[in-house]
């Protein structure tokens, strides 16, 4: 029996992993829950799973939660500093970290520091402080197995190819709903426009990221850690179908491919059984029911966040971190109607631009580099907004 603490649990990768755990009562069990705000679906998962602990993110739901769960005998905590306690439990033998955005970070840090493995859906952590992270969990002899669907077919294309150097890694990105579009059509594209992805559901942040281009952004730098390859050894692909979900190239020229339906309870579930593939009742991929499977270059000059994720990869440093802060208050921006679609770039250009750059920062330096970015970028939106 693997036991699991699932940080951010009410979310799209929360849930669906809470159905892999179902599926597999046999193989796993809850012991921790944790929520930023969503204290109705937290308290049904916890009487549901029973962990041993549950973490509602939002201090002022603490009592709400633990009025709700008062019979039974589940330990009731809040805030940010619990997410760190409760990780080192010792009824924890696997942390997936589903949480949004930074947030990811120091939790992670702190399970790692615990000899705990990660399931990682939160690529935000590798990108914020890749440099930080893969040296301390080879120093804690903890593995890092990567939850996102194109992260998870590289993992899976490697498997047995160890002494086998990898001269490519290519991520495939569907293109989201605006592909084939050009700037000019993206002047007024609205929220409810954004947020209709054509493959996969997810929550609000990741669905307005792959609107932009820029989960795949993220994801390149979250590659480029995760497989110890350089930005010039990362290509993306577009592939409107979502069933190649990414490919290793070798030095001889042959490449690997992780094929599937789109569905991300598959490479939950690869993580939490890892090393061992489970049984699954997923929906099976047919060949027979997709006359053709397309590949065709990005957009750079239209999407531009991709570009500047490339770029912030190159530079190295904090860039990467002041990428991912101002790109979080662009989406925030963006989702309450305060800036445009477009306008996200620019924002994030201009935040990459005036940002103190720093070349080997330390944990501390990481933590107030966010702070700072996050301070110019809300500056940049309120001045859109005079």
């Amino acid at each position: 029996m693997k036991r699991i603490a699932i940080l951010g649990s009410t979310g799209s990768i929360g849930t669906q992993a809470l159905d892999v755990v179902l599926q597999h009562s046999a193989a796993f069990s809850v012991s921790v829950l944790t929520a930023q705000s969503n204290a109705d679906l937290l308290i049904e998962q916890a009487l549901q799973f029973q962990p041993s602990h549950v973490v509602i993110g939002d201090e002022q739901k603490y009592e709400f939660v633990k009025k709700a769960l008062s019979g039974s005998s589940i330990t009731v905590l809040a805030g940010a500093e619990a997410l760190q306690e409760v990780v080192c439990l010792d009824n924890v033998d696997i942390v997936l970290t589903a949480l949004v955005g930074y947030a990811g970070l120091l939790p992670t840090v702190k399970a790692i520091k615990s000899g705990k493995p990660i399931a990682l859906a939160n690529k935000e952590t590798l990108v914020v402080a890749g440099s930080l992270i893969m040296p301390l969990a080879r120093e804690m002899g903890v593995p890092i197995l990567p939850v996102d669907s194109e992260h998870s077919a590289i993992f899976q294309c490697l498997m047995g190819e160890s002494h086998n150097p990898i001269e490519k890694v290519i991520l495939t990105a569907s293109g989201g709903p605006f592909r084939g579009k050009k700037r000019a059509d993206l002047e007024h594209v609205t929220r409810a426009q954004a947020l209709k992805h054509p493959n996969w559901s997810m929550g609000a942040k990741i669905t307005i990221d792959s609107a932009s281009l820029m989960n795949k952004g993220l994801e390149v730098i979250e590659a480029a850690w995760l497989f110890d390859v350089k930005a010039s050894q990362i290509d993306v692909v577009v592939h409107p179908q979502s069933i190649v979900h990414s490919l290793v190239q070798f030095e001889d020229g042959s490449i690997k491919a992780q094929l599937g339906l789109p569905d991300m309870k598959l490479p939950i579930q690869f993580a939490l059984g890892y090393p061992n593939r489970m049984q699954a009742n997923f929906p099976r991929f047919d060949f027979r029911d997709f006359a053709s499977l397309t590949f065709e270059q990005p957009d750079m000059e239209t999407f531009r966040n991709l570009g500047l994720a490339f770029q912030a990869l190159d530079q190295g440093g904090n860039m990467p971190c002041i990428l991912n802060a101002a790109n979080e208050v662009a989406v925030d921006a963006f989702l309450k109607d305060e800036i445009g679609f477009l306008a996200m770039s620019d924002l994030l250009a201009d935040c990459m631009a005036k940002g103190t750059f720093l070349l080997n920062p330390s944990l501390e330096d990481y933590i107030t580099t966010d702070k700072l970015t996050r301070e110019m970028a809300q500056m940049w939106v309120k001045k859109q907004n005079k």
